[in-house]
């Protein structure tokens, strides 16, 4: 496999935000030992009611209820690459799904994203990769984050990449290896406010404007025992919803002024990670990228410069690098670091579902 030095490869991704699925196809290339990308096409499929519903409830569905909606939901996902893929000449290599996270508590060996990978390759006809945290988690990781390993092939001239996402994380080299790690909610919360005045998100952050910090809130928010454990981390939506969410819950407060101090929480926290001794160039992504005030309010809680890319890198960074784990997966090549996610050993992650076609080389029985 190594000796194939170009691929079209497909990235889905769904983030916790529940915007949508984010689907990137993009050509990787290898040339002269360095990793080149380019995004051919990109498109965001918003979720109807009715999957974010499935989607919200699944953690309480029974187990038998639960492994139909796996399978229901990776075929959705395949269907939804048909749709992308209609009318293109293009022969993918191989799709790279991260489903969408249900699951995920690495402290008691659990991570479950859902979107059965037999089912997008069956639906599809292309070799699909999917699972890509398990591996890591049973190797003693968190199964997060997974994007370093892109941010250090395909980012490196940025000295930090913060994605802003459901929830934010950071990625850098120090000491010559690439370190990440969850930082706090972000869109998770956001959203989650939002959604209480009939709006998707807050375009902009015209809603947060409005709005005053909250000291007690803020204090509270910031005392948070996630913010003093040692690094690598993560964050899951169990956590958001038994310690973050009853603190912003607080009706006493006015939504306004609660999306506000939420968004000077993210500011604080994001500042107390980046090192304050000089500037440096940190990619934004994800998203709150796209919220001005936030990143507004960013700036004014550091010394650094954000650099906010163009639209589609803004949006589809994630899927990309999903899209080049997959690749590496199919190389047979490290795709996950135990510098980022704090496993035993660096790994590859993914299981591969391949389908064969008439004119596979590979042989069949009968």
């Amino acid at each position: 496999m190594k000796s194939q030095n170009s691929y079209y490869s497909i990235g889905i991704m769904s983030g916790t935000s529940l915007d949508g699925v984010d689907i990137a196809l993009c050509l990787f290339d290898y040339k002269l030992n360095v990793w080149h990308y380019k995004l051919l096409k990109s498109a965001t499929f918003a979720y109807t009611k009715e999957w974010k519903d499935k989607l919200t409830y699944a953690p309480n569905l029974s187990s038998y209820e639960f492994v139909k909606l796996h399978k229901e939901y990776g075929d959705y996902l395949g269907s939804l690459v048909n749709r992308f893929l209609k009318g293109l000449p293009i022969k993918i290599n191989l799709i790279a799904s991260h489903g969408h996270t249900i699951f995920h508590n690495p402290s008691e060996n659990i991570t479950f994203q859902i979107g059965d990978g037999h089912f997008i390759a069956a639906e599809t006809g292309i070799t699909t990769i999917s699972d890509f945290r398990t591996m890591d988690v049973a190797m003693g990781g968190q199964g997060a984050p997974l994007v370093p390993i892109g941010d250090e092939l395909l980012f490196a001239n940025y000295d930090f990449c913060l994605n802003l996402g459901g929830i934010a994380n950071v990625s850098y080299k120090s000491e010559g290896k690439r370190i990440a790690f969850d930082i706090c909610p972000v869109n998770m919360a956001i959203n989650y406010l939002a959604n209480k005045a009939g709006k998707e998100f807050d375009k902009d952050g015209f809603i947060a404007m409005k709005g005053k910090v909250n000291i007690e809130l803020l204090v509270s928010l910031n005392a948070l025992n996630f913010y003093d454990l040692p690094t690598p981390k993560s964050l899951g939506r169990e956590w958001f919803e038994t310690d973050f969410l009853p603190l912003i819950k607080n009706e006493k407060i006015s939504l306004e002024d609660r999306i506000r101090t939420v968004c000077e929480h993210v500011s604080i926290q994001i500042g107390k990670v980046l090192p304050g001794d000089k500037q440096r160039s940190i990619l934004t992504t994800g998203g709150g990228a796209l919220n001005k005030y936030l990143v507004q309010i960013l700036e004014q809680h550091s010394i650094h410069q954000f650099v906010v890319p163009i639209r589609e890198v803004i949006e589809f960074k994630e899927a990309i690098i999903f899209a080049f784990l997959g690749v590496l997966r199919f190389r047979e090549e490290i795709n996950t670091l135990a510098s980022a996610t704090g496993a035993k050993s660096d790994s590859i992650g993914g299981v591969i579902h391949k389908i064969i076609s008439e004119h596979s080389p590979i042989k069949k029985l009968f």
